[in-house]
């Protein structure tokens, strides 16, 4: 814009002195008097005299040789000042040369310059040197300015579904794009109302770990794009938890294919489980349920392939180490390799919007079109105690009894017995629905243990869990408010544990990668605990909980 005025300026000041040159030179050229012709013009003016009539004819009869000269004089005049107007028309298309030479040097460092001012029109007074309004092609006149930069656009912002630090232009010889994102998830918990002790299947007591703590419960950082080809993708996660005091640096690459088909190697979450398929931190509860966290794998290195063959049709087939093996080191690990997959159907449009949040189970968006979800999952590993005992990394969830005790401890299945190894197989079934703002979703969950090694006799072969997870909300201020209820349930081997509870999720900017949940939920008898959940082994009571989620 200064560019732009001071353009303006200097084309006006220009025309206005090339106009007073003008205006000067015909002014003089109206006004010219030659010598000696002043009295003659005076008398012409007046006209004739009264007086001596022979005068008269004497004064007439003596001025050919003075109409001689001054014919002469009148074309010596004429031919100076014809010269005069023709250097005043050079000078004026120089000055308009360099004019037009100083605009379009103006115009190949500024976007959507407006045309420079015309000369002034006398007969139109000082508003006729403004600008004029450009018109609406003129930010396309100069050659030298693209599109792009004559236009700005969405992608500008540098924020797509995550922030985008760097990338290529499509047809650069090397196609590039790094990608942040976060995951940070802040939690007070309070389950100082619980009971201190439990007393196991076998009678044994044992104690409850109770908390009163704010903590960073989830913290990732998330670098991912693409390199040398779209096709080739890659990604790297820092993850941290401060509740069990661990960090993990986790990375992958991938070959998309198509639509249909992409292959990736690295670390990820085991598919046995919904909550484990791209739905994390989207859930409608504060975190994943009690029933969920009890039968779920967990997270490893793996290899698996993903896409959607058909609109609508959606998988997830993975080969991997174990179901927990996050910071193990690789002489730990058993050499028995898992199997995992899931499908999922989505028949009436995607369950959510496109991006991050595309598996998350509100209906934030509050579409009046009926959405709906079913989905499968089976996992079956062969668990060592070396790769299973580990429960200081990030999500981690070693398999535990029914009772609340670990199923690879000393004694969980007879006193002084300790399990060596275990064939782990998991059934999942889930579903949802969603519609104008409300939505509920539920999974049933099926576990055998068996083909047990242990370091003494047995009093069973196998043993069988089941159970379930419900939970449904409703937007009272769409957008804003959505209040919710929630229950699990564990059929076990030895026991039976439930919880039921209740709360809000308040999203107090427009988007939904942020919110703040706050909730109460009864447990009795947990069957798991994990440090970055709400849950201890043996917890009974009431238990508040208050979250804040950014997920950007």
């Amino acid at each position: 814009m200064p560019a732009h005025r001071a353009s303006i300026r200097f084309t006006v000041a220009l025309a206005l002195t090339a106009v007073t040159l003008f205006s000067t030179s015909a002014l003089g050229q109206s006004t010219t008097t030659r010598p000696g012709n002043s009295d003659k013009e005076t008398v012409a003016a007046q006209g004739p005299r009264s007086g001596n009539q022979e005068n008269k004819v004497a004064g007439e009869t003596s001025k050919p040789g003075d109409l001689e000269s001054e014919v002469s004089a009148v074309k010596a005049e004429s031919a100076a000042v014809r010269e005069q107007l023709r250097k005043m028309e050079e000078q004026q298309k120089a000055l308009l040369e360099l004019v037009e030479r100083l605009q379009q040097r103006l115009d190949g460092t500024a976007i959507a310059d407006p045309p420079a001012a015309q000369p002034p029109d006398p007969a139109k007074g000082s508003e006729a040197s403004a600008p004029s309004t450009p018109a609406p092609e003129a930010s396309m006149s100069s050659p030298s300015v693209s599109p792009a930069q004559a236009k700005l656009t969405d992608d500008d912002d540098h924020y797509q579904d995550g922030i985008v630090i760097w990338k290529n232009p499509d047809d650069s010889k090397v196609p590039f794009l790094l990608k942040f994102n976060v995951n940070t998830q802040l939690r007070y918990l309070n389950t100082k109302n619980s009971k201190e002790s439990f007393t196991d299947h076998l009678g044994v007591v044992r104690e409850v770990h109770t908390r009163n703590d704010i903590t960073v419960n989830r913290s990732m950082f998330i670098l991912a794009g693409y390199m040398f080809s779209q096709k080739l993708q890659y990604s790297l996660t820092v993850w941290t938890s401060a509740g069990a005091a661990s960090i993990v640096v986790a990375g992958n690459i991938g070959w998309r294919f198509n639509k249909a088909l992409t292959v990736t190697a690295g670390y990820t979450g085991v598919p046995g489980s919904r909550s484990l398929v791209g739905t994390f931190p989207f859930f409608q509860p504060i975190d994943r349920s009690m029933a969920d966290n009890f039968f779920r794998p967990g997270f490893t290195q793996g290899v698996w392939a993903n896409g959607e063959p058909v609109k609508g049709l959606n998988y997830l087939v993975f080969l991997g180490n174990g179901l927990n093996t996050l910071n193990i080191s690789a002489n730990k690990i058993d050499p028995h390799l898992l199997l995992s997959g899931s499908v999922w159907w989505e028949p009436l449009g995607a369950y959510s919007e496109p991006g991050k949040s595309r598996q998350m189970y509100d209906d934030y968006f509050a579409s009046k079109k009926t959405r709906i979800r079913i989905g499968t999952s089976f996992t079956k590993s062969r668990e060592d105690r070396f790769s299973d005992i580990d429960q200081s990394n990030p999500d981690n969830t070693s398999i535990y009894n029914s009772d609340g005790v670990l199923a690879f401890s000393t004694g969980a299945f007879a006193p002084g017995v300790t399990v060596q190894k275990a064939l782990y197989k998991m059934w999942a079934i889930d579903g949802g629905l969603k519609k104008s703002g409300f939505s509920v979703n539920g999974q049933y969950y099926f576990r055998w243990l068996s083909d047990f090694e242990a370091d003494g006799p047995l009093p069973l072969a196998s043993t069988f869990d089941h159970g379930f997870e419900l939970s449904t909300g409703k937007f009272v201020v769409p957008k804003k408010l959505l209040l919710y209820v929630r229950g699990s349930k564990v059929f076990g081997q030895f026991a039976n544990p439930y919880e039921y509870g209740g709360g809000f999720k308040w999203y107090f900017l427009p988007t939904e990668r942020l919110w703040m949940t706050g909730e109460v939920m009864r447990v009795n008898r947990s069957p798991y605990g994990g440090a970055f959940t709400p849950y201890t082994a043996g917890m009974a009571g009431w238990i508040p909980m208050l979250q804040t989620v950014l997920a950007f």
